[in-house]
């Protein structure tokens, strides 16, 4: 089966190195207890990483090894500490696990021809020629499955042997005489390939997160409508000024219409105060002019325009993100604030919804930042959902059943297996009540 054509997404970041020249003796001495520091700490939870074994993911306890090493350096050598760690980790096992295939083949290659007699063949398979060579393969033979058995035992226990520095440099010290090196020299060698000077953006945090102060745009809805359509306009101009100020690609909004509530206002609330208060409120929500106006002038601004779905995000919003959002700003934070970056998350393709107690005070920049992690809450008593079977239909009410439904600017890694679904606009989703595309 031919699979169904994807759209390659953008890469999410770049590593650069480069050699530092024209360096004084100070920045030289610097950066080399600067190395010292982190590489002796790198090495440490490498240790604890090694010990832990081969374990889930989320058993690895990189949060609790990270929040260690914040508290002697700094939230962003932490995370690349225990990267390295874990990639030197996977590294390793998947080292010894090709060494046991390659021991594997050659113990059955060696035991095929031990089993045909000296300068025989039988069928595809050839005996050696003679008995001095038949004995030394038998004594090769004993050194594999000895190996083997070494290897095995390691990845059982899941603990691969690591040398931080190198084994081949290592090996070295003991044979100066042949590599021409003096012990100083290659003590200069070992301690500068020891040192540890990395520094990696995080892949799920700072992505997603709130920079900065908030900021108000506001939008006034009274007089008559050729009035209200002008402050419109204005209030998406320094939208959109601002969005080109901070180099945003897309602006997220939600994908409200408001037509079931204007229904609910007339049937169900009637034709009397209430009701009639309740349209008025709604009717002076401009949600259709402003997503026109907004696409249109975004698109020719060269701005994508995402919509999302806006079930649980004025909620969640204020119960995960306005506390934090309080705490990094003097500017007094409301739920209107702490909404749009429930909406902007969303719209990124991240969750809302995070572990409460994760964040702390940054040393680096005295902020506080805020993790994509989830939190489980429990279900009340009797209200456990039926199980579901490939045959049972999907009933709706979730925010995201998946990935490609929400949308994003670039299209997910996820969607090849199905296929990239989304039309070729920048603009995607259906912006209007009608089911109209862009």
């Amino acid at each position: 089966m031919i699979a169904a054509p994807f759209t390659v997404a953008a890469p999410c970041g770049a590593r650069i190195r480069d050699r530092l020249k024209d360096l004084t003796a100070a920045d030289v001495k610097v950066l080399t207890l600067v190395g010292e520091h982190l590489g002796h700490h790198q090495r440490a939870d490498l240790a604890a990483r090694l010990r832990t074994g081969n374990v889930p993911a989320r058993q690895t306890g990189r949060a609790g090894r990270k929040k260690q090493l914040t508290a002697v350096s700094s939230s962003r050598w932490a995370g690349a500490m225990t990267r390295v760690s874990e990639d030197q980790y996977q590294l390793s096992m998947r080292c010894l696990i090709d060494e046991r295939a390659g021991l594997r083949c050659r113990i059955r290659k060696i035991e095929q021809r031990l089993a045909v007699a000296c300068g025989h063949r039988q069928g595809r398979v050839r005996g050696y020629a003679d008995r001095a060579e038949r004995w030394q393969k038998q004594r090769h033979l004993s050194k594999l499955q000895a190996r083997l058995a070494v290897v095995e035992q390691q990845i059982d226990q899941g603990r691969p042997s690591v040398t931080v520095g190198g084994r081949r440099l290592a090996s070295t010290r003991h044979r100066l005489a042949e590599t021409g090196l003096t012990e100083a020299d290659w003590r200069k060698r070992w301690d500068a390939a020891r040192l540890f000077l990395t520094a990696d953006g995080e892949s799920g945090a700072p992505h997603g997160n709130p920079i900065g102060e908030p900021h108000t745009i506001p939008l006034e809805l009274t007089g008559p409508t050729t009035t209200r359509d002008g402050r419109l306009r204005a209030a998406i101009t320094r939208l959109i000024a601002r969005a080109h100020e901070h180099d945003c690609a897309a602006i997220v909004i939600e994908n409200l219409g408001f037509a079931d509530a204007r229904a609910t206002g007339r049937e169900t609330m009637g034709r009397g105060r209430r009701g009639k208060a309740f349209r008025r409120t709604v009717a002076q929500i401009p949600t259709a002019h402003f997503r026109e106006r907004l696409r249109s002038m975004a698109c020719y601004q060269g701005l994508a325009v995402i919509a999302v779905d806006p079930a649980y995000t004025s909620i969640w919003g204020e119960r995960y993100w306005k506390s934090p959002l309080q705490q990094q700003t003097k500017t007094t934070v409301t739920r209107h604030h702490s909404a749009a970056v429930a909406i902007g998350r969303r719209g990124l393709g991240h969750r809302i919804r995070r572990r409460p107690g994760v964040t702390a005070p940054d040393q680096r920049i005295g902020q506080r930042r805020a993790a994509d992690q989830t939190v489980s809450l429990p279900r009340p008593r009797g209200t456990t959902s039926p199980p579901r079977t490939a045959g049972t239909p999907h009933q709706g009410g979730k925010t995201r059943p998946r990935r490609s439904d929400q949308l994003v600017p670039l299209p997910d890694l996820k969607d090849r297996s199905r296929g990239h679904q989304a039309p070729n606009s920048l603009v995607c989703g259906q912006l209007t009540d009608t089911g109209q595309l862009p």
